[in-house]
């Protein structure tokens, strides 16, 4: 069987088949909505599937990609009432498929990556739904007790934005293939205003529609996705960066954030923010300087995922990576104008 886009089918088979019930062949294939990790559904001669995830193919970066820690999280979260993948195992070694993995069972449901999915896979009432029942996930999540769940020592709690705001310049530094002077002079205004820290919770760090597996006929969340980036921290920042990917209609929407928000029936901006400063308590009366690091942290991150793609990390792809570099420097405008409001 050989190897399929950077996967060892023989060694994973074998792997798999010790683990869950599998019928040979398998067929694997990249899923293309990823932009960090490589994802691949996993489909066996029954037609049962699964989802393997494991680092891109080179370019790695000290302390990203962790697979054995997204492993840890999501298996610590499926006895609460946050909607996780149930997790089927983790491989440290190498000499399986050539790096770490760990595979899921695969959720069933609607990923909503743009507006056209969003006006075929969820009506109007749905569209709604679904902007209810996201938020009160989020709440759900920022609500577990992480000592309980046994994610206590998954990172420091105090000092969330100032330990992002170090770690993301620093990659930014690691990967950097060109100036982008607008990052660095956002970066030293968001320093200079850290807001207060309230209680830490788990923040996702990704938490955005399409990150989600929704059902189309309710509108609830399945599974939520890609933790990848989850840490202990300021709940706000989620916030922050899931209002960054919520256009609404109108907007200048980025190139490649088609986003499925702009679509009749999804609430606005203002409308998710106070169903979460509700559901939470919490106060977001200073919800710019989350925008702002939303935007900042986006570009910051893009902009790794452009200089990977660039040096062919992802192996062959479907070409939507190009568009990333002019994006990092719109994102990174978009970062000066929040951080312009929250300093007023």
């Amino acid at each position: 069987m050989g190897q399929v886009d950077g996967i060892e089918v023989e060694a994973v088979t074998a792997w798999l088949a010790e683990r869950t019930p599998v019928e040979p062949p398998l067929r694997f294939e990249v899923v293309q909505g990823g932009r960090s990790n490589l994802t691949y559904t996993v489909s066996d001669a029954r037609g049962r599937r699964l989802v393997l995830r494991r680092p891109p193919l080179h370019g790695v970066l000290p302390s990203a990609h962790d697979m054995g820690r997204e492993h840890r999280i999501i298996t610590a979260l499926e006895p609460t009432n946050v909607p996780v993948p149930v997790t089927i195992g983790y491989e440290a070694d190498d000499e399986v498929t050539g790096a770490p993995f760990y595979v899921m069972q695969f959720a069933e449901g609607e990923v909503v990556r743009d507006a056209a999915a969003a006006r075929t896979h969820l009506d109007v009432a749905t569209r709604s739904a679904v902007s209810a029942d996201l938020v009160d996930v989020l709440v759900r999540l920022h609500e577990v007790d992480v000592d309980a769940v046994g994610l206590g020592d998954l990172a420091r709690r105090e000092d969330y934005l100032a330990r992002q705001l170090k770690r993301w310049h620093g990659q930014l530094q690691q990967g950097a293939t060109r100036r982008l002077p607008v990052l660095d002079d956002v970066h030293a205004r968001l320093v200079a205003d850290i807001p207060a820290q309230g209680q830490a919770t788990i923040v996702h760090g990704d938490y955005r529609l399409d990150n989600l597996v929704l059902d189309p006929a309710t509108g609830r969340v399945r599974a939520v996705l890609d933790w990848e980036l989850t840490t202990l921290g300021d709940p706000l920042a989620d916030l922050g960066l899931l209002l960054v990917y919520w256009a609404e209609p109108g907007d200048d929407v980025l190139p490649l954030l088609d986003s499925p928000t702009t679509v009749e029936g999804f609430w606005t901006r203002e409308e998710v923010a106070a169903r979460y400063a509700e559901a939470s308590g919490r106060d977001v009366a200073q919800l710019d300087y989350y925008l702002a690091f939303g935007y900042w942290k986006l570009a910051c991150i893009l902009e790794g995922v452009y200089g990977r793609f660039a040096s062919g990390a992802y192996g062959e792809t479907d070409g939507s990576f190009e568009a990333f570099g002019d994006m990092v420097v719109a994102l990174g405008e978009r970062a000066a104008d929040a951080a312009g409001r929250a300093g007023r």
